[in-house]
């Protein structure tokens, strides 16, 4: 009787076979001379198989290898609030590149909401395509009838999710419930059927917050079953709703054993041979320049000028010197992929032990780092650049909103402020060419939520993206430049940031947008044009309407084994280097780096093969996603949160809010000052008998009119947190 393994093997070298034809279990097992004893076992291999995505059940369960099936693909799906979904093929997947599918044209698929099965965000699924190529309202588009040659007309794809492979997972946050002796959950994701029936025991009361393994789910029409497997708390009490987030997005809160142990092994001072061997820049005016809430400091600077430009050093911490390959550390870094920043917590990609203290370069503490020291001429031209395993002592920690104060604030004398003003120098310089060479400047203010000991939000901090935030970021690029041209050049193994074209469909929508405001686009394919576009809303109402616009219209960034360009920074070889206390990608290419050190270490460590590297890339780019995705979340139920209580107010704030869109039920409106869109219904305009005027995109009336781009005065009157919506009333002038 074969084991396991070797009845797989079978398996797949009868359908591996040329000439097979489908067949069904019975079959396969009267073909493999598999014993009546043995049908069990087979059974398992082939749920096993088609689990892991190598084989496809079809018509009359007639089972084949997935290669042999040209419309069926494996990847990621990303789910739309309102319930459609992107999918996202794997586009190293052997068999997803034997159908013949041009994977780097048709990036993500569609997924009509009717056509999700019973897949959840982040699930890895089989896909199968119903449609490649432009949707029949295409030609019939008189504004994209000229357009049908142009690229991106073509790379339009629909699907439909066949099977689960991998829940990402497979936990459900929602509420529990009882009615009569019924016990159930009812899911907080409307995407979902309204009951989840529970097994086993019970410890939770009804009405709690409760997490739940989905055990079984065929179908959207059929209520899953489930097990509590955690009971967050009660709604209102502190950190359940950032708890339930963290639980629906799969996050990782606690570090395993090993991790902790190995962690408080990392020794907390510096060994004396390992500082003589590095270059020495304790005595330079090294500084760091971070959020004021930051513990985790992993970039300093230090500007330089001279007869033939600037040198700029840009220290990163050397993560890698105490996180090895391999070690628990690395293993758990990768899994997480990066760390992430909700409203209310930091989930560190590493242990705090490490985050926090020895790799963090805190001022007056002897810190390694990995240095990329670069040479500019002084039109701004990077002429050299070298790197090298170093030692710092930082000089001063400054907040973002200190180097403001300094950089504003004229002659600084000398130390640690006098190079602030000479960086900004060489960073304003940098910054003007790399828009000169086709950057677009897509630099948006943030809101940050102000909460209380319970974690209520009381509050709301804007920042601004001033000279100090810029000047970090230009010195970041410069060295995340370098070194993917480095280590590219020496055709070394890595992880490169990579930003593709946009579609053409999705820019000609941005045109729309950018009309409907009154501007005249251009054209779209020339980033020139754009940028003019960027720079003729910069400081009106509609400038964030118009940035966010293009936001929406550009593709995703994410990783790749292979340098392919970034279109929204306009650089050949990029990649991510200056952070990787917090990304795992950054700690991937110091390691590739560590050989073209000028004194690189006694053993260099061993780098993943191109294929690991592959994975990595593909692996870390969707903890981004979900990363990224649980912040976001996060951050909007404060901001509702706030909202709804204030509204509740004797008197509630008033806010500029910009039109962003008009439509029969009302004006789409944007709070510029908190970044928060909304709808003003018709119930709630001014006095008066308004008239909707589609074609002019605005409501007139005898007191006057509401159009596209109008700046109003609003309150907030209605909040609904759980649909996320919000409803304004516009403010009658007095």
């Amino acid at each position: 009787m074969p084991d396991g393994e070797g009845l797989r093997e079978q398996v797949l070298a009868l359908m591996g076979t040329p000439g097979y034809r489908p067949r069904n279990k019975g079959e396969l097992a009267r073909d493999l001379e598999v014993h009546p004893d043995e049908r069990s076992a087979l059974r398992a291999a082939l749920a096993q198989l088609e689990r892991e995505g190598v084989i496809v059940r079809g018509k009359k369960a007639r089972y084949q290898l997935r290669s042999r099936d040209a419309k069926l693909l494996v990847g990621t799906v990303r789910f739309h609030p309102k319930g459609s979904a992107w999918f996202y093929p794997d586009v190293k997947d052997d068999a997803n590149l034997d159908t013949g599918i041009d994977l780097e044209k048709f990036r993500r698929i569609y997924i009509p909401a009717n056509k999700t099965s019973v897949a959840l965000d982040g699930d890895r699924v089989a896909v199968r395509i119903d449609r490649l190529g432009p949707p029949v309202w295409w030609k019939h588009a008189k504004h994209k009838q000229a357009a049908l040659e142009l690229p991106g007309a073509e790379e339009q794809a629909n699907g439909r999710v066949e099977r689960i492979i991998k829940r990402r997972s497979g936990v459900v946050v929602g509420t529990y419930l009882e009615r009569g002796k019924f016990r159930y959950v009812q899911p907080d994701d409307r995407n979902m059927p309204a009951t989840i029936e529970l097994t086993g025991d019970v410890v939770a009361a009804p009405g709690q917050k409760v997490a739940v393994e989905l055990l079984e789910w065929d179908s959207r029409q059929v209520s899953p079953h489930g097990r509590i497997t955690e009971v967050l708390g009660w709604p209102g009490d502190a950190g359940v709703d950032i708890l339930a987030i963290i639980r629906r997005h799969g996050l990782r809160t606690e570090f395993p054993e090993a991790v902790v142990e190995e962690a408080k092994r990392v020794p907390g001072e510096i060994p004396p041979d390992e500082l003589a061997r590095r270059e020495d820049w304790r005595e330079a005016d090294v500084i760091t320049i971070d959020p004021a809430d930051a513990k985790d400091f992993d970039d300093a600077i230090l500007v330089r000028r001279s007869d033939r430009g600037w040198e700029l050093a840009v220290h990163i911490a050397d993560v890698s010197h105490y996180v090895k390959p391999q070690s628990a550390l690395d293993k758990e870094a990768e899994e997480r992929g990066n760390s992430t920043y909700l409203v209310d917590r930091v989930l560190p990609m590493l242990p705090p032990e490490l985050s926090n203290g020895i790799c963090s370069l805190r001022p007056g503490e002897d810190r390694l780092t990995c240095a990329a020291i670069m040479q500019f001429a002084p039109d701004g031209k990077m002429t050299k650049a070298r790197f090298a395993k170093a030692v710092i002592c930082s000089k001063k920690r400054y907040t973002y909103e200190e180097a403001q104060e300094i950089l504003v604030g004229g002659s600084a004398g000398e130390g640690p402020a006098a190079m602030l003003h000479e960086a900004w120098n060489l960073a304003a310089l940098l910054r003007q060419r790399r828009f000169a060479q086709g950057a677009l400047d897509l630099d948006f203010a943030e809101v940050r939520m102000i909460l209380d000991e319970k974690g209520q939000a009381t509050g709301y901090q804007r920042e601004e993206y001033n000279e100090s935030h810029q000047l970090i970021e230009e010195f970041m690029l410069a060295a995340n430049e370098a070194v993917a041209r480095a280590i590219k050049n020496a055709q070394r193994p890595g992880i490169y940031r990579v930003h593709e074209d946009p579609d053409f469909d999705k820019l000609h929508e941005f045109a729309e947008l950018a009309r409907s405001h009154g501007y005249q686009p251009g054209d779209l394919t020339n980033k020139k044009h754009i940028q003019k576009l960027l720079d003729a809303a910069k400081g009106k109402p509609e400038e964030h309407a118009i940035k966010l616009g293009l936001l929406k219209s550009l593709k995703r960034a994410h990783y790749l084994d292979e340098p392919q360009g970034h279109y929204g920074l306009s650089k050949t070889d990029y990649c991510h280097f200056t952070s990787p206390i917090r990304r795992y990608a950054d700690l991937i290419m110091h390691r590739s780096l560590e050989p073209l050190y000028d004194n690189p270490p006694p053993e260099t460590d061993r780098l993943p093969g191109k294929k690991h590297c592959a994975e990595i890339a593909d692996h870390i780019s969707t903890t981004e996603r979900t990363s990224a995705s649980a912040e976001d979340e996060s951050r909007r139920l404060k901001m509702l949160e706030w909202l709804q209580r204030t509204a509740q107010e004797p008197d509630p704030p008033v806010f500029e809010a910009v039109v962003t869109d008009v439509r029969k039920i009302g004006l789409m409106v944007e709070a510029t000052e908190i970044l928060q869109r909304g709808l003003v219904k018709r119930a709630d305009f001014p006095r008066g008998d308004w008239h909707f005027e589609g074609h002019r995109m605005r409501y007139a009336s005898r007191e006057g009119e509401m159009h596209l781009g109008q700046v109003l005065r609003v309150r907030v009157v209605r909040v609904d947190i759980e649909n996320q919506f919000v409803d304004f009333r516009v403010v009658e002038s007095e």
